[in-house]
């Protein structure tokens, strides 16, 4: 442990050093995440270019008792090495270890948790309100970056903020960069904000200061001072490199910000195997289709790289749109495309759709328009937890008229389901997990029957009905076993519309029947089969298979499976009791 920061734990201990020592204690904190990251994977860029802002704040303010939040919470890497978790920071994003992100039952320093981004605001209007209707005096200060206040629930919180005489402080954490460029026109006005006494943050209603060097102690501390004279609500510019102090990380910020395991001493990226993902089919499939088909557009908010768009983003610059860190935006200007004559593909991390909700009933699903959710990230994602597993899509979107939805097995179906849905004439969702998979250089497709399911195996004693990756799981344990003969395995592509065809036979065939899925059971898969048995009147046993009715935090997604009882060692006694 380097000298200074061996002795900090708590921010009580920070005060005690001299202000001239913070500049090292930066260094320190700087070469302790890069060690710990390159063993550790974890979001590394946003970390490393709040150093300085984080040392300042608790070293300025008195945290806990005054309220700070980060957003979004990646940025949070320093702050919890400076709030007593440095000692359990080599557990981070690990099983039983501590978040990625601010936990509000991980430490009463995270006054509030922060997996998406844009919510610092309201939640800090919240709460300094009620500090004011409770009559508490104390300090609230939200850290908002990478390009988060260009969301609209930003903008609608500081349009709140602006009518109020709360005694809020934002910092705007401005790198110019999320996870990919920030887009956008607020991000051309945050270029020339310095030395402007007019702005946008101004007709809000907001005091603003700025813009200030995020890197240097003195004009942090002249800030805050600043701060602490004006009345009311205030907004502090903040000019940030993301990845400061670690060349690679500052030449590349969009590979840096979570570049997994990686060689500290010379920036080398260790990819520890050589297999592809779904994001990669998708990749490669969304080229091919952009290329054949030029009433496609693609769509995404502020995942390019994250949803490997960067190379057809590169190809077809014109149709393939990023509209910043935007969901409800997204899904709504998808729908507007959709009525003058094009095909849009809008690409959503699971998690991320959740905040659009309304905006697929209201304004896509109510009006039957055929836009196309290309869902990423389904099912568990791992380390990131339960901010951003994908588990609640397929109960949320299934009770939706109009709407498809289907989960591809394999490689194939989900290539087949991607160029299939161009041709509907309705909403389209097709939800596919973080996994690894075999990718071909296979790019013939097959138009595939809309709500048709397929019996993989035919056995005579129990039947198995289910939907996405774990149908392929499945299939190999049946098969491993020689349980072809005893088990009935039927995949279902389309979870809406259901194979009522297929479902009818089985019921009259079979008395145990289990379902299997990658997401909560409850209002899922498995609760639309049994909603359909039981119209059927069907008298056998039916159990279903899912995720529980909880938020399962964070750990590998080998882990979560076994913990959750849906690892392969668990679904086989599970057959086998059974039978």
């Amino acid at each position: 442990m380097n000298n200074l920061l061996s002795k900090i734990s708590h921010p009580k201990q920070l005060k005690a050093l001299e202000q001239s020592q913070l500049s090292i204690l930066s260094d320190e904190i700087r070469e302790f995440i890069l060690e710990t990251l390159s063993i550790k994977p974890g979001h590394l860029g946003a970390g490393l270019g709040v150093i300085e802002l984080t040392i300042a704040l608790h070293y300025y303010y008195n945290t806990p008792n005054d309220l700070l939040i980060w957003d979004v919470g990646h940025q949070s890497y320093p702050h919890k090495i400076l709030t007593e978790r440095k000692n359990i920071f080599n557990s981070l994003r690990q099983k039983n270890g501590i978040s990625g992100f601010p936990l509000r039952t991980e430490s009463e320093f995270d006054s509030f948790g922060t997996g998406h981004s844009s919510t610092s605001i309201s939640a800090l209007v919240g709460m300094a309100t009620a500090d004011q209707l409770n009559q508490i005096k104390r300090k609230h200060i939200a850290v908002i970056g990478d390009a988060s206040i260009t969301s609209g629930m930003s903008l609608e919180a500081l349009n709140h903020l602006g009518s109020t005489d709360l005694d809020v402080l934002i910092i705007l954490n401005d790198n110019n960069i999320g996870i990919d460029d920030s887009v956008g026109g607020l991000k051309k006005h945050f270029q020339s904000l310095e030395n402007q006494s007019n702005n946008i943050f101004t007709d809000f209603g907001l005091n603003f200061i700025g813009t200030i060097d995020g890197h240097n102690y003195d004009e942090l501390f002249s800030a805050f001072n600043k701060a602490e004279k004006i009345n009311g609500p205030k907004l502090l510019h903040v000019k940030t490199t993301k990845g400061k102090g670690y060349e690679k990380a500052e030449l590349d910020q969009v590979k840096w910000h979570a570049p997994g395991l990686f060689i500290k001493e010379t920036g080398e990226i260790i990819n520890k195997t050589s297999t592809k993902t779904y994001q990669d089919v998708f990749g490669k499939t969304m080229f091919n289709l952009l290329e054949t088909n030029k009433k496609i557009v693609a769509i995404t908010p502020a995942m390019i790289s994250g949803s490997n768009l960067s190379t057809c983003k590169k190809s077809f610059p014109d149709r393939v749109i990023d509209v910043g860190i935007a969901e409800q935006h997204a899904v709504t200007f998808a729908a507007g495309l959709s009525t003058q004559n094009t095909i849009p593909y809008c690409v959503i991390y699971s998690t991320f759709l959740q905040r659009a909700y309304d905006q697929i009933i209201h304004d896509v699903a109510l009006q039957n328009l055929p836009v196309i959710f290309c869902i990423d990230r389904a099912g568990f994602v791992g380390s990131d937890g339960a901010t951003h597993h994908g588990i609640f899509d397929i109960s949320f979107l299934r009770d939706i008229p109009n709407m498809i939805v289907s989960s591809p097995r394999n490689e194939k179906d989900f290539r087949n389901l991607l160029y299939t849905a161009q041709f509907t004439k309705q909403p389209f969702a097709i939800r596919y997990p973080k996994n690894t998979i075999s990718l071909t250089n296979d790019l013939d497709y097959e138009k595939i029957e809309i709500g048709k399911s397929e019996i993989i195996f035919e056995g005579n004693k129990l039947a198995i009905l289910s939907t996405g990756l774990i149908t392929s799981r499945l299939e190999e344990i049946i098969y491993q076993n020689n349980l072809q003969s005893k088990i009935a395995l039927i995949d279902f592509p389309f979870i809406k519309p259901l194979d009522q065809s297929r479902l009818k036979a089985i019921s009259l065939k079979y008395n145990t029947i289990l379902t299997f899925e990658d997401g909560v059971k409850h209002g899922g898969f498995g609760s639309s089969i049994l909603e359909f048995l039981s119209e059927l009147k069907y008298l056998g046993n039916i159990t279903i298979n899912g995720y529980p009715d909880e938020f399962i935090e964070h750990g590998t997604i080998s882990e979560l499976e076994e913990l959750v009882g849906l690892d392969n060692k668990s679904i086989l006694e599970m057959i086998l009791n059974y039978l």
